[in-house]
This record gives structure tokens, sequence and C-alpha cells, in this order.
């Protein structure tokens, strides 16, 4: 399992410092603009979830996740730059990032031994922190807000997969990767279809 979550974890780095290059472009930002956003995309979540665990952040004890942000930065900047991309593509990747980095986050919470619905929420933090400042920094509304859309939502179900198979004896790779299945399909099915949570609205 741990080497399955260092995988998975550097995956998860790479496609969220994509995203973060792919939203930057949208805005016209320079390099510096793009390293910024690409790098606190990637690194957000977890540096949050670190924190709360009271853990060492996880790219300062393993400097390989901020060489892979970086470098991925970097590489879809000039490989893409000057490009026409449709304006959503980054959702995509984005719903990839999310299931990453949320399956990672549950179970580096559950090792800590964080009771099993303050890991499933540090998952869904790891998950969606680095998308909330990608979107900040590019002065827009975050995913996580948008209109009740399914996105955090998606993540929590996938951690509550997660931990629910771990409790019923099933092993723990099984159940990480059940757990991003089922992020990607509810991330995927709320773009097709909308499907958005319940909005609050005043009676009149």
């Amino acid at each position: 399992m741990e080497h399955l979550l260092y995988w998975v974890g550097l995956a998860a780095v790479a496609v969220n410092a994509l995203t973060g290059v792919l939203d930057a472009g949208r805005k016209n930002m320079d390099l510096v603009g793009v390293v910024m956003v690409g790098s606190a995309t990637a690194l957000g979540g977890g540096t949050v979830r670190d924190l709360l665990l009271d853990r060492q952040v996880f790219w300062i004890s393993d400097q390989t996740y901020l060489v892979a942000a970086l470098a991925t930065t970097l590489l879809v900047f000039f490989l893409v730059r000057g490009l026409r991309l449709p304006p959503r593509l980054f959702l995509v990747p984005d719903a990839v990032g999310l299931a990453l980095f949320t399956i990672v986050g549950t179970q580096v919470a559950l090792e800590w031994e964080a009771p099993w619905l303050a890991a499933s929420l540090l998952g869904v933090i790891t998950g969606v922190v680095g998308g909330v400042l990608r979107d900040v920094l590019c002065n827009d509304v975050p995913l996580v807000f948008v209109r009740g859309e399914l996105y955090a939502s998606a993540a929590w179900a996938g951690a509550l997969t997660l931990i629910g198979l771990q409790a019923l004896d099933v092993t723990p790779v099984v159940a990480a990767w059940s757990g991003m299945v089922v992020v990607l399909v509810l991330r995927f099915l709320a773009m097709a279809f909308r499907i958005t949570l319940p909005t609050y609205t005043e009676r009149k």
C-alpha cells in the first residue's frame, strides 16, 4: 500500500499542476504566475492536511513531490503555450486529481490514526484545497462552491467508500482503487448531467 500511495501521490501532484497551468493560461499569466498557480494547486491540499495532522509537510520531507510539481508546470507551460484549448478542458484532469488526492489524503490520515470521520474530511481537504487555491489565484469562484455541483461531496463519497471497504476487511489497495472510481464517476456524472446539491434560498 505504501508503494501505491507514493506513486498515486506523485500522479496527483502532476495532474493538479497541469490543471493549474491550464487555468492560469486562460488568464494569460506569465511564467512566474503560472509556476505559482501550478505549484499551489499541486501542493496546497496535502500541505493543509499535513499541518492539521501535525505531520512534516510531504513535499519538504520528500522533495520529489516538489520537483514533480515544478517540472510538470514548466513542461505543460511550454507545450501548450500558444495553443487554443477548450476553456473547460482542465475539468477532466481536475476530476482525476480530485480522486487521487482524496484517496491519498484519507489513507494518510488513517495511517496517522485519525478517527474515521476526521480521516474522511482530511481526504476531502487534500482533494479540494489545491483547486480552491488555483481558482482564487485565477480570480474565479472555486469549483467547490459553484451552484452546489458535486465536487467536495464526490470526494467525501470516495473517502467514505475507502474507509468502509477497509472496515469490511477489503484489501487496502482494492479499497483505494474503489474509492477513486467512486470519486471519478460521481464527478463526471455531475459535469455531464449538471447534478447539483440543494442550494439555500430564502423564502420570499
